[in-house]
């Protein structure tokens, strides 16, 4: 696979994160650690499928403890810590918050071996990105960061790093084959359980259409967007992914006002020109040859056992 094909197939993680927000919303009022239990349950069992006519992929299982503790730590971690936020902090500063983890890819992929050096560019379009966000949350209300939520930013602030260095530290163990997330979906479902039976009422889906939305986000963006983010990182351009990651919270936005769950805004709009002239600014640092004169490498190899 090539740099440019991966980088694509991680794209499509973006694109079905984009679409998370009208899912849950359309999923009625299931608690969180529940709709995690029930989604990433569906997002292992959607791998496992493939085993069926691809027995083989079922020895990916077989991996050394720090690639478990990595893919569960990353998927289990980041949303527990995302949870905890929104429940101890005003979600729409807990929400600009975590989305600090674009901009973090950007920064932590320059410590990965074998990369070529970040360069400007890279970090300029992660800022426009990042700004992009800024402007959007702030467009829903007055954002504001009262000391009683203390807490719940840190969680927001933790967050951020775990899944950015879940999605780094991928890159180091290129030699993982995808069919091991399915192990890391499954392994988050059982700990998203144990903890909706400690702190939640359990409550289902009300009609079809719930559990139609509950379904489709199980089988995208708490599923398939795993296995292709997966793939953009360990072949892809990281850093062009990190950058075009922000897009997610604003085509997310759109969706929800072509659907009439949101009202379209002028924050919206100046978001999208943010975010737009980011991932430009990104993609030509991307294709432009760096000063030294290095090339792009592909993913470091850890041998799988």
């Amino acid at each position: 696979m090539t740099l440019a094909s991966a980088t694509l197939v991680g794209s499509g993680a973006i694109l079905l994160w984009s679409l998370l927000a009208l899912f849950t919303a359309a999923s009625g009022d299931v608690p969180p650690f529940q709709l995690a239990a029930m989604t990433f349950a569906i997002g292992g069992l959607l791998g496992c499928a493939s085993w069926l006519v691809r027995p083989s992929g079922l020895k990916a299982l077989v991996q050394p403890w720090p690639v478990w503790l990595l893919g569960v730590g990353g998927l289990f971690g980041y949303h527990a810590l995302y949870f905890t936020a929104l429940r101890l902090a005003p979600p729409a500063e807990a929400g600009l918050l975590n989305y600090l983890w674009p901009l973090l890819i950007v920064l932590f992929s320059a410590g990965l071996p074998g990369e070529a050096g970040l360069r400007r560019g890279h970090v300029v379009g992660a800022l426009l990105g990042l700004s992009g966000v800024a402007a959007l949350f702030a467009g829903r209300g007055d954002l504001q960061f009262p000391a009683g939520a203390l807490p719940g930013y840190a969680a927001s602030f933790a967050c951020a790093f775990v899944w950015a260095g879940y999605s780094v530290l991928s890159r180091r163990f290129g030699a993982v084959p995808t069919d091991a997330v399915a192990g890391f979906c499954l392994a988050t479902a059982a700990l998203s359980l144990a903890c909706h039976l400690a702190l939640e009422r359990t409550v289902w889906p009300a009609g079809a259409g719930q559990w139609a939305a509950l379904v489709a986000l199980g089988l995208g963006p708490v599923g398939a967007a795993f296995y292709l983010w997966d793939v953009g990182m360990k072949r892809g351009d990281i850093r062009l992914l990190g950058v075009c990651s922000y897009a997610a919270p604003v085509l997310s936005t759109l969706i929800l006002v072509a659907t009439g769950y949101a009202d379209a805004t002028p924050a919206l709009g100046l978001a999208c020109l943010l975010i737009v002239a980011g991932a430009v600014v990104a993609a030509r640092a991307a294709v432009t040859p760096a000063a030294s004169g290095a090339s792009p490498a592909g993913p470091s190899r850890t041998p799988r056992r």
